[in-house]
C-alpha cells in the first residue's frame, strides 16, 4: 500500500504517540498545543541544529541540515535535524560530489535518554524514510542529548522497524476515525506540556473537547 501525499502524517508524531496516544491525538487530531519550558528549549535546540548551510563538507563527511524526508509506504513525512554522509565503499552517490557515502541520521534532543523508546523510534522512522528515498540500507544513526552533550548510537534492528510500521498503521487508523483515546493517568502526566488541556484527573470518562464545550456552555 502507498499513501497519497495529502494523507501523510507528521513523522515527529511518532514520538508523541509512543509517549502517550492521547497526547498525540490532542496535538494531531484536535490541533491543540501548549508551549512549556521543555518544548521551548527543545525547539531552540532544533533551530540550532538547522542553522548554517543546508549542506557542508568536513573532510570525508558531508553534513545535510534540515533535510525533508517522507515514506509513501508508511504515510509519514518530516525533517531530519542532521543527516551525515560518511565516505564508504558501499554507500550512495551524491550528485556533484565524488565518491560513495554511507548515510547516518542524527536527531538532537534537549534532555537525556528516556526510559521509553520514543526517541529511538522517531530516529528509526527517519532512517526508514531515507532508505526509501535514497534506495539504500541504513544500519545505525545517533541521538545527541544536550544535557549529556554526547551521542548515543542506535542500531536499526528489525524489531524497531516493525514497531515503527505498526505505530504508523495505528496512527493512520486513529486519525481516520478522528478518535481521541480516553485518559490513562501516569507519572508522565506531570511533565506533559498538554496537562492543562488534557485535564487527566477530570477527563477520565470524556474527551478534552467535550469537557471544554461543556465549560463554554456553563454546564461545569
Amino acid at each position: 500500500m502507498e499513501y497519497r501525499e495529502e494523507d501523510f502524517l507528521m513523522l515527529s508524531g511518532i514520538q508523541h504517540f509512543t509517549f502517550c496516544k492521547r497526547q498525540w491525538a490532542l496535538i494531531h487530531i484536535e490541533q491543540q498545543w501548549v508551549e512549556n519550558l521543555r518544548t521551548v528549549e527543545g525547539n531552540i535546540m532544533h533551530e540550532n541544529a538547522h542553522n548554517g548551510l543546508l549542506r557542508e563538507k568536513r573532510g570525508s563527511t558531508v553534513i545535510s541540515r534540515g533535510m525533508s524526508v517522507f515514506s509513501r509506504s508508511m504515510g509519514i513525512n518530516g525533517v531530519c535535524d542532521v543527516v551525515e554522509f560518511q565516505q564508504g565503499n558501499n554507500g550512495i552517490e551524491i550528485r556533484g560530489i565524488e565518491g560513495r557515502y554511507d548515510v547516518f541520521p542524527v536527531e538532537y534532543k534537549k534532555g537525556k535518554p528516556k526510559e521509553n523508546d520514543a526517541d529511538i523510534l522517531q530516529l528509526t522512522a527517519q532512517a526508514m524514510c531515507l532508505e526509501e528515498m535514497l534506495v539504500c540500507t541504513i544500519e545505525k544513526g545517533y541521538l545527541y542529548y544536550g544535557e549529556q552533550r554526547r551521542r548515543v548510537e542506535v542500531l536499526f534492528t528489525e524489531s524497531l522497524r516493525e514497531k515503527v510500521r505498526n505505530c504508523c498503521i495505528e496512527m493512520h487508523e486513529m486519525y481516520n476515525q478522528r478518535r481521541t483515546p480516553r485518559v490513562k493517568t501516569s507519572k508522565a502526566c506531570n511533565a506533559c506540556s498538554l496537562k492543562d488541556i488534557c485535564l487527566p484527573k477530570l477527563c477520565r470518562n470524556r474527551s478534552a473537547k467535550e469537557y471544554i464545550k461543556d465549560m463554554i456552555k456553563g454546564e461545569i
